[in-house]
């Protein structure tokens, strides 16, 4: 009998592709361990532990009856506020299941075997994940302290680069790049080359990089934004990406047609002119990040100082704590698929989420 395996026809760099592991659900936790829902908390997936504003809230609620007709597939409304937040066109903007679809996109447009992107040792596994479904080349560069060599990076770039990701601050790291180191990177990237800025958690720092200086002045850049962390919108999906009108069409063309759904852009729309909520969501994250990071100092663990809504901490056996944290009800992220098994990273939550987690830490580290 001749060999019928669906593998001889799928395409080969899939056989090993390791999948996307997100953080365990609340759900799924309580289901195999017999605990109730409400007892668990989640400290693992970078979401905001305030939810969305309210005011996103009441939108999507209202929103709602009109699902039964499709969303607007150009995301008029959505783009343009995005568009004049930024002072920029709404041709810079393109809108995405997600950031993460913008780079998939991406791969769309410009991949395929034979061409190759360049990404920090630890950086967000979905860039390398990404590259790998389109057959093209990881170049994994190392990262020093944990924080992007943009240096090394611009020396790997050859003639078959496509594209460079810098995520900005970094996940899992927390790790930031100055806009100083930025630019003299910038200086030495040619033109064929498309510069990706992952800032997922920008609205977090207090003087972020101008990178959109570079989508003003037409250069092949990138800029990814979410809806997701800061705005509490996780759940909808709804992120975007920035960048000059020539690079926005080829994008366009990529992606699916009503890509984002009609709740995902009313509450995303909401949301963004919801200052006071991003406010209060960045106050409670900085609170909660000085005490995580002071706690963790008190112990005597490693961590990476953040500039993001997690913190990166060294715990011995990542895994091990994770499935005892879990086992009391905690969920935290093991960084093994990061190439770091001897860490954790841990979200911000509320102040009495962040008090639970570390006394449980201390407790099962003997701490």
């Amino acid at each position: 009998m001749t060999d019928t395996s669906i593998w001889n026809f799928a395409h080969p760099q899939l056989r090993d592709l390791v999948a996307y592991e997100p953080g365990k659900p609340i759900e799924d936790v309580a289901r195999d361990l017999g605990l109730k829902p409400e007892e668990i908390i989640k400290l693992a997936s970078n979401e905001n532990p305030l939810g969305p504003s309210p005011k996103a809230v009441e939108a999507m609620k209202q929103a709602i009856e009109g699902v039964h007709i499709y969303p607007d597939g150009g995301g008029y409304r959505l783009r343009t506020a995005i568009a004049e937040k930024f002072d920029l066109a709404r041709e810079n903007v393109v809108l995405g299941c997600g950031s993460n679809e913008i780079i998939e996109l991406l791969g769309h447009g410009f991949l395929k075997p034979g061409t190759n992107i360049v990404t920090a040792d630890h950086a967000f596994v979905v860039y390398k994940l990404m590259a790998t479904l389109f057959g093209a080349e990881t170049k994994e560069i190392p990262d020093p302290g944990f924080v992007h060599d943009l240096d090394a990076m611009a020396a790997a770039i050859d003639e078959n680069t496509r594209e460079v990701f810098i995520a900005n601050p970094n996940n899992p790291t927390g790790t930031l790049v100055d806009e100083a180191t930025i630019d003299r990177f910038m200086e030495k990237v040619p033109e064929h080359v498309i510069v990706v800025f992952d800032e997922a958690y920008y609205e977090f720092l207090d003087d972020a990089p101008d990178t959109l200086k570079y989508v003003r002045e037409g250069r092949n850049v990138v800029v990814l934004r979410t809806f997701s962390k800061i705005q509490g919108l996780a759940g909808t999906r709804t992120g975007y990406g920035l960048m000059k009108p020539e690079l926005a069409e080829v994008l366009q063309k990529c992606r699916q047609p009503f890509n984002t759904n009609l709740i995902g852009q009313v509450g995303a729309l909401a949301g963004l002119l919801d200052q006071e909520h991003q406010d209060k969501t960045k106050a409670l994250t900085d609170e909660g990040r000085e005490y995580l990071q002071g706690s963790f100092g008190e112990m005597g663990l490693e961590y990476v100082p953040s500039y993001a809504n997690f913190v990166l901490v060294k715990v011995g056996d990542g895994d091990q704590l994770f499935k005892d944290m879990m086992a009391k009800g905690v969920i935290i992220r093991a960084m093994r698929g990061y190439k770091l098994p001897e860490w954790v990273r841990i979200s911000i939550g509320t102040m009495d989420e962040n008090r639970r987690c570390v006394a449980l830490m201390k407790e099962l580290l003997g701490k």
